[in-house]
């Protein structure tokens, strides 16, 4: 099952019927590795037959998402491909036909029943107690008559007609066999009224014309898939091969995670939509390497991944069907490794929109030297303006009562950067090499402890208590402006 010799043909088919979610960028992923690692074809297809659901800027921004996230399609509505269309709604005229095709061959019927009519027998059929279920009416209708309707134009669905006797056993690639009662399978509609297949014929038919080999879907398509198995055979086709994934947990391991928890989420500062973590400071390798373990593995202790090391060892034997709960401490420490793995130059270069965004005008060289300051300091891009920020600000100004040292009053405090300055001021210039060693000797002379001392100096020279090393700081900052700003410290201390 790890090792597949031939190329596949896999589909990411979402619906454009809201915002990219981690679902879907989890789906899409393990369809692009699976392409790559066996050099086949991963295909893009817009299921968009569900009209009244149709949201118009959707489409879009599943493509934004899945570039962010490094994945790009062979086939697709965008870039065309030898089985287009790739969007369900510009294949009206294909799902007729199919379900005509079925209709001939004794698979399918034509449904009158009026929406009234079905929702007044639902109710009874829920007052017995039993499952709801359509009733079969039109199904022992004469197969002319049927014609004879729908050629006069009376409003019809087409409905697939599930044996009602025996069992169907289908194969889940992850859970094995299952076997239910063909009596418990409804006769679902597969074509619409206005003549749009719906996804119990569209998929199937798009799968098997788009020659698709191995699906990965929601495992809550579990309940349906003995249906779509009928179906397929009715066809006479040959069945993918089906992987329903695990389905994601709330945080709290209570219940699955749903759009609608998406907002209180985003009060504490994480989300479940792609596009989202872009602007919360995520790599979008951590996103990548965050969402690709839960529900697969590649083995008990291995959790770094790149996009080049997941091809390689992607395979399809190590899916877990337990549902995984969402864990943003784990993306944290995902997003910290990814930074740290960066280059100085690719995590300037990713971290100056957010300086931007911030009215910091960030150049490069500053930029590039203050990176190794805060590489291991920040957890997401979006912290380097709070830690750095200080670095091309003209001035700071750090509350008073963070330049007061503990113990000592403010006047005290400020004979203390007094020295402090005298000491710099007497400097060619200021960084480690020059400045820590005369800087700790000054310490000890005045009897006080170094975080007394450099936590003064830190408030003054960077205007916060939290800042990347004092020294190195320094010498980004400059001789000049350090002295400055010291000097705007002792004014603040003397005017208590």
């Amino acid at each position: 099952m790890s090792n597949i010799e031939t190329p596949v043909r896999v589909r990411f088919a979402p619906s454009p019927t809201g915002r990219m979610h981690l679902g879907s960028g989890r789906m899409a992923l393990y369809n692009y590795l699976l392409a790559r690692k066996t050099g086949g074809q991963f295909i893009l297809r817009v299921e968009d037959t569900d009209q009244r659901r149709y949201v118009p800027t959707a489409e879009q921004e599943l493509y934004d998402g899945m570039h962010w996230l490094g994945l790009q399609w062979d086939e697709g509505p965008d870039v065309g491909g030898p089985y287009g269309p790739y969007r369900q709604s510009e294949r009206k005229e294909i799902y007729q036909q199919h379900a005509k095709m079925l209709i001939d061959s004794g698979h399918a019927y034509y449904c009158f029943c009026a929406p009234e009519r079905l929702e007044r027998v639902r109710q009874e059929q829920m007052k017995r107690k039993e499952q709801p279920h359509y009733d079969g009416t039109c199904r022992a209708l004469d197969p002319a008559e049927a014609a004879a309707r729908v050629a006069a134009g009376e409003r019809h669905v087409v409905r697939f007609k599930t044996p009602k006797e025996g069992t169907t056993t289908v194969v889940d690639e992850i859970r094995g066999a299952i076997t239910v009662q063909n009596s418990s399978i409804d006769d679902q509609i597969i074509l619409r009224s206005d003549g749009l297949g719906v996804y119990h014929l569209a998929a199937m038919v798009d799968d098997h014309l788009m020659k698709i080999t191995h699906v990965f879907r929601g495992s809550e398509w579990l309940p349906s898939f003995p249906l779509h198995h009928l179906i397929i055979r009715a066809f006479g086709w040959e069945p993918p091969k089906f992987y329903h994934l695990s389905v994601f947990l709330k945080p709290s391991g209570k219940g699955k995670m749903s759009k609608r928890e998406a907002a209180d989420l985003m009060k504490d500062g994480f989300s479940i939509f792609v596009k989202d973590f872009e602007e919360l400071g995520y790599l979008p390798e951590a996103v990548v390497n965050w969402i690709v373990l839960m529900g697969w593995s590649y083995d008990d202790h291995t959790e770094f991944f790149t996009m080049q090391d997941l091809i390689e060892k992607f395979s399809l034997d190590r899916f877990n069907p337990s549902p995984a709960a969402i864990n943003f401490s784990k993306l944290d420490h995902f997003n910290g490794l990814h930074i740290r793995s960066l280059s100085h130059e690719d995590l300037a270069r990713r971290i100056k929109p957010f300086f931007l965004k911030a009215g910091i005008q960030a150049d490069d060289a500053r930029l590039l030297r203050i990176v190794p300051l805060i590489q291991h300091r920040i957890g997401t891009l979006d912290e380097a303006v709070d830690m750095a920020g200080f670095f091309f600000r003209d001035e700071v100004t750090p509350p008073v009562e963070d330049l007061v040292i503990q113990g000592l009053s403010a006047a005290q405090s400020a004979q203390v950067a007094r020295r402090c300055l005298e000491v710099l001021k007497g400097l060619p210039e200021i960084n480690v090499e020059t400045a820590e060693e005369p800087m700790r000797a000054l310490v000890e002379a005045l009897g006080l402890k170094p975080g007394q001392v450099f936590g003064l100096l830190r408030s003054a020279v960077t205007g916060q208590r939290v800042s990347p090393p004092l020294f190195e700081s320094m010498a980004v900052i400059g001789r000049e402006k350090v002295l400055e700003r010291i000097e705007r410290a002792i004014r603040l201390l003397e005017g208590m």
